[in-house]
This record gives C-alpha cells, structure tokens and sequence, in this order.
C-alpha cells in the first residue's frame, strides 16, 4: 500500500481499521508520520533510524513489532499500557534508535498483534508476560533494558523478576510497583476485584469509550499539545468486535498485579537495577507517590517529573527521550 497522503484524515484511517486493513493503514500512517517529523540528525543517520515493521510467531500469537537503531547496539524493549499500542512510541524510537537497538510490540489483546479469540486464549497478565518472554527469546535478547508504562509496567516487571539476569536497567514511565501510587479512579476496578458480578464488570465499561480513551491523553496535560492521531487510533482498535470483553478480562486480572507488588519491590531491593522514573505529575490513575516510592528500594533510583498527564510521551516526548539516552548512557555504556 502506498504512503498515506497528507489529504487523508484520521477518520479515513479510522474506517480503515473497521473495514480490516488495518495494519496496511496503520503502518503506512506512521511510515509518513515519522518521514515529515523525522530530524536532520535521524536523517542524515541512515537506515538505522528508519523503523522497521516487523511480526514474529510466539505459539498461537503473531506478534507486531518496530524495530529500529542499530543491530549490534544494546537493547531496549519498550512495552506500551493501556489502551495504546507501540504506535505511543512513533516519535521516541528515532530519538533512542542514535544510539540503541528499539523493539517496541504490541500485548497481545492491542494493536495489530494476532491473538486467539477469547475462549481461545487466556487474556492475562501471566500469559502477556509469557508471550513478551517468547518474544524476546524469539528474537535472541539476551539483554535489554525495559521501558514500561502503564500495562506494560506489570508486564515487563513479571519479566525482569523472571529473569533479572537479562535485565540491564528500567525505565518507567508510570508504571507503577506500589499501592500508594495507585489513585481514587481506581475505585470502580477495585470493587470488580472483589466481588466479580455482571453489575461490577459492567461498570468497568466506562473506561472502554471514546470519551475515556481521549480522557486518558488529555487529563492532566495541555490539550493543544496532545496530537489527536493516538487516541483516534485507539478508539478505532476498541471498537473492534469482541475488544471490549478482553479488555474487562484484563481489568479483572489486574488485581493480580497488585498481589505482586511485594514480590517486586523485592526483587528491586534484591538486584538494585539502574532505574529512572519519568512521571507526569498530573495522572489521575498513577499518582507521583508511585515514583517516589521505587528510591526505598532502590536508593540511586533517578527522577524526573514533568507537567502533564497519564500520557506524558505525548507532550514530553523529547524531554523524556533526553533523560533516558544521558540515563542509559551513563548505566548502560558505563
């Protein structure tokens, strides 16, 4: 399919995916989001900063992946939240690929990775994080730092406790590890953990709409700067037939993540990783007490606040992508 012009709106992209060539569209969309954004350093950098659009096979999961940077430069695996999908990283993965290898996949249940139906496939916390494992060691990464927000937090800290030998250093941008970071909002989903009736799970479907998905970017943050491409997209995966029930399986199966929490902090205190929390101090699901918190078990832990929302990438971008190449750097290239 050829690049997406600049005439062609959102809405077109979003009918796209309706009509089920959405992973033509939306690749092709951001191939030429990326091409008019692209810097003259990324440019004048050559094929390794062009991101790559690229499936793997993990059991009954095809996994969809971008891929840039250099082959032999050290790993980061960046693992996106909810309700996005690597699509979050479009502009963040030219940035780091200067210097590092980017791979950044869509969880299964998100995006354009192909996952069994529901009834099918267990959606998840334990099986996200056994199809992440497989990934990476379909891939052959032996070693990466992680990059975790959001659903991807809990994702990538199962990962790095299974194995925290191939775990270099973390970067978590509200990804949160510790009860006192979690806020009121969290009320409805809590009382579906306990006590899972039709009434509580259907009360979870609020956060499934396009008004909550569009809330989820600009709560918090400075509207005008919050590009409307990621929260359509996003709307127009969930509205995909049968979205809606995997996604309330995995609201439900949260409340394993915070059984967890204690194993984690643990795990912080036990290997020390290098760890940078880059926050936006106005999210209304995962408050800053969240990144404070990771410095009592990781004293050296670093952290950076920034004025905006849940979706701190989205007005940040390049201020976050700085602290984490000086972070990386210095942790990683020693």
């Amino acid at each position: 399919m050829p690049p997406i012009s600049r005439r062609q709106s959102l809405a077109g992209l979003s009918l796209a995916l309706g009509l089920g060539v959405s992973g033509q569209a939306e690749a092709a969309f951001s191939r030429a989001s990326q091409d008019r954004r692209r810097t003259p350093e990324s440019r004048s950098a050559g094929s390794d900063m062009t991101v790559a659009y690229k499936t793997q096979k993990v059991g009954p999961v095809e996994v969809f992946y971008r891929d840039a940077g250099p082959k032999d430069a050290p790993v980061i695996l960046l693992l996106h939240g909810y309700p996005t999908t690597s699509h979050m990283f479009r502009n963040l993965l030219p940035q780091l690929a200067t210097r590092y290898r980017v791979i950044a996949p869509d969880l299964p249940g998100f995006g354009l990775t192909k996952a069994p139906p529901r009834g099918r496939f267990d959606y998840t916390f334990e099986n996200l994080t056994r199809a992440m494992e497989g990934f990476t060691e379909a891939l052959g990464l032996k070693r990466y730092a992680l990059y975790v927000f959001d659903y991807g937090a809990p994702t990538g800290f199962r990962l790095a406790a299974l194995h925290p030998e191939r775990v270099t250093a973390i970067v978590s941008q509200n990804g949160n590890a510790y009860v006192e970071g979690l806020s009121g909002a969290w009320a409805p989903y809590q009382a579906y953990w306990k006590n899972p009736s039709d009434a509580t799970r259907n009360a979870c479907r609020a956060a499934l709409t396009p008004q909550a998905i569009r809330a989820q970017y600009v709560t918090g943050a400075n509207e005008a700067h919050v590009a409307p491409d990621g929260y359509t997209l996003d709307i127009a995966y969930f509205a995909r037939p049968g979205t809606d029930e995997i996604q309330l399986d995995l609201i439900y199966d949260y409340r394993t993540n915070v059984a967890l929490y204690d194993a984690w902090q643990a795990y912080f205190r036990e290997h020390k990783p290098p760890l940078l929390a880059v926050w936006g101090e106005k999210d209304i699901y995962f408050l800053p007490p969240g990144a404070t918190a990771f410095k009592r078990d990781i004293p050296d832990a670093e952290l950076h606040f920034y004025d905006t929302g849940h979706f701190a990438l989205e007005t940040h971008g390049a201020e976050i992508g700085e602290a984490m190449l000086d972070f990386l750097d210095r942790k990683m290239r020693g």
